[in-house]
Parts: C-alpha cells; sequence; structure tokens
C-alpha cells in the first residue's frame, strides 16, 4: 500500500528560501493492517496458482508426470500445444467464436449505448420503467427461456441459402441473437447511469452550435463513453467468449460450434490427458488476456474517472 508523503525542510547551505523535499513517512503497523495484507497476499495466490498451475503442466509430458507426479520437476516439452491445436481444431473453432462474438459484441453496445442516451438525455414518464424493464430482463435465468427459445428457432423459417437447415436453428444468427437480447439489459443499465452523469451544458452548447440528437450522440457522447465501452467490451467479450449453453442449444454441426467445444474434444474416452486440457485451456485463454491488456488503458481511465475535481 502506498505511504504518505511529508515535506521535510533541508538545509542546502545557500542563502534564500530552505528547500523542502518529499519523505516517505512509514505508517505504523498494527494487527488490522497485517491481517489486511495477509489477506490480500492469500486472495492473490488463490487466484493466481490455478492459472500459474495450468501453464506448468501444459509445459510437461504426460508420460513423465504419470510416472513421477505432479508436484515432480521435470518432462517439459511443448508438444502439447501442437496436439491440443490440432486434436481441438482450434484453427475452426476460432474462427466460429469470432463469427459469434464480434456481431454480438458491436451490436450490443451500439443497442444499448442508443438507448441509454435516450434514458439519460431525455426526462419522460416512462424513464425509469423503461430502464427498470431492460434491467429486469437479465433476472430471468437462462435455463428457463431454453425450450421457448428452442422451439422459436426450429419453427422460423428463412431460405435455405439464409441457413442450411431451412430455419433459424443451427445457425449463427440464432446465437448471436440470443447473446445480444441476454446482454442489452445489462449493458444499458451501466451506460445510462454513466451517461447521467455528463454535465447538461455538453447539450445545451452543442444545440447552440447547431448540433441535432445523433451528432450529440456520435460526436459528443460516445467519445467521452470510451471507458465505459471499454470495460463493457472486455466484460461482453469474456460472456460470450465464454458461453457454450447456447451454442450447444442452437445447433447441431459440429463446424459450426465455438471454441469452447475444443476443450471437450481434448477429453479422451477412458481418460484424459490433464497435461493436455491445460494446453487447450490456456489456449483458449490467450485471445481475452490480449483483448484486456489492449484495453486496460481505457480501463484504468474509467476507474479514476472523476476521482479529481479542477
Amino acid at each position: 500500500m502506498t505511504e504518505p508523503m511529508t515535506m521535510q525542510t533541508v538545509h542546502t547551505g545557500q542563502t534564500g528560501p530552505k528547500a523542502r523535499v518529499p519523505t516517505r513517512r512509514r505508517m505504523p503497523v498494527t494487527p488490522a493492517r497485517v491481517v489486511l495484507r495477509v489477506f490480500l497476499t492469500v486472495m492473490a495466490v488463490g487466484w493466481i496458482f490455478p492459472i500459474a498451475w495450468a501453464v506448468y503442466n501444459s509445459l510437461r509430458d504426460y508420460d513423465y508426470t504419470s510416472l513421477n507426479g505432479y508436484f515432480s520437476v521435470g518432462g517439459f516439452t511443448f508438444e502439447n500445444y501442437v496436439q491440443a491445436w490440432a486434436r481441438g481444431n482450434f484453427a475452426q473453432t476460432f474462427t466460429n467464436t469470432a463469427i459469434i462474438v464480434i456481431p454480438s459484441v458491436v451490436i450490443t453496445l451500439l443497442l444499448a449505448s442508443s438507448v441509454a442516451f435516450v434514458l439519460a438525455r431525455f426526462s419522460f414518464k416512462l424513464n425509469l420503467p423503461l430502464l427498470a424493464l431492460f434491467t429486469a430482463a437479465n433476472l430471468l435465468p437462462q435455463q428457463a427461456l431454453l425450450v421457448p427459445l428452442f422451439r422459436l428457432f426450429l419453427n422460423i423459417e428463412v431460405p435455405f441459402w439464409f441457413s442450411d437447415s431451412g430455419t433459424l436453428y443451427d445457425t449463427y444468427y440464432a446465437v448471436i441473437a440470443v447473446n445480444i437480447a441476454f446482454q442489452t439489459g445489462f449493458c444499458t443499465f451501466v451506460l445510462a447511469n454513466y451517461m447521467k452523469t455528463l454535465p447538461r451544458e455538453l447539450y445545451e452548447s452543442a444545440q447552440v452550435d447547431g448540433a441535432g440528437v445523433v451528432r450529440q450522440y456520435w460526436q459528443i457522447v460516445l467519445p467521452l463513453c470510451r471507458p465505459a465501452l471499454a470495460a463493457l467490451s472486455v466484460l461482453q467479450v469474456t460472456w460470450v467468449y465464454n458461453d457454450f449453453f447456447w451454442a450447444v442449444a442452437f445447433m447441431r454441426t459440429g463446424d459450426k460450434l465455438p471454441v469452447t467445444s475444443s476443450l471437450q474434444n481434448l477429453r479422451g474416452q477412458f481418460f484424459t490427458d490433464y497435461n493436455l486440457l491445460s494446453a487447450g485451456s490456456v489456449i483458449v485463454a490467450i485471445p481475452t488476456l490480449v483483448i484486456f491488456f489492449l484495453l486496460q488503458r481505457h480501463l484504468r481511465a474509467g476507474l479514476t474517472l472523476g476521482a479529481t475535481k479542477g
């Protein structure tokens, strides 16, 4: 934890005002502070250990660990990643996941930001009930809507050039639509509360300059919401990327399944090579980590926004 800075007067031997340099004052060690640091250390180790353990075992040979145990040292190899990539068909499943994730996240944030702008910009009687309606949609358990949605997509007929099955079932469109429907409410709630913190003078100045509602939304509000949009983008990508329930429920063709299905392909019928499965898990986790590090600057800006005034 950061310790407070104090100012100390230092005599430089020169005439004139005395120089004041910052010095670091040590915080008193109290039982509460010790307990806090121990708790934070234990929690950090508890979060990091499974990831480090998976990476460690992914670099080890299965025959070596089966003979010497998982707590031994040795048998390091990169062959697990090569086999996992081939057996899990990651090239195809990553493509399938991109087809599902990118439209789902982009359309969700576009719709949510549009609705949030209306709720934050204009005052009308149904403002709060509409926001509550969008939020309440997330309270419904997904499993409760599985059968109605399955029958809905199975009975909606579409041209065969649109879908090989002649219906919305077994298509990417069904999975994308469900993800958008379930995630829009949460994003609307977050963005609406974020936009309400923007000063009303921004809209008044834009109106004086002749900017319409669409221009206010696109050129003023959205740039100011970049921290919130970045945070929601990371969350949405993570949630949609890790989804396996809707893909299995609404698609039957194995070549269309997302990357989460690749881990299932790495399980054997009679036994499971956990080193190979660990390598597959690391491969699956890499894209979300890359997205997080690319957007961490905007995430930090969102965390510190409003911390200081003036």
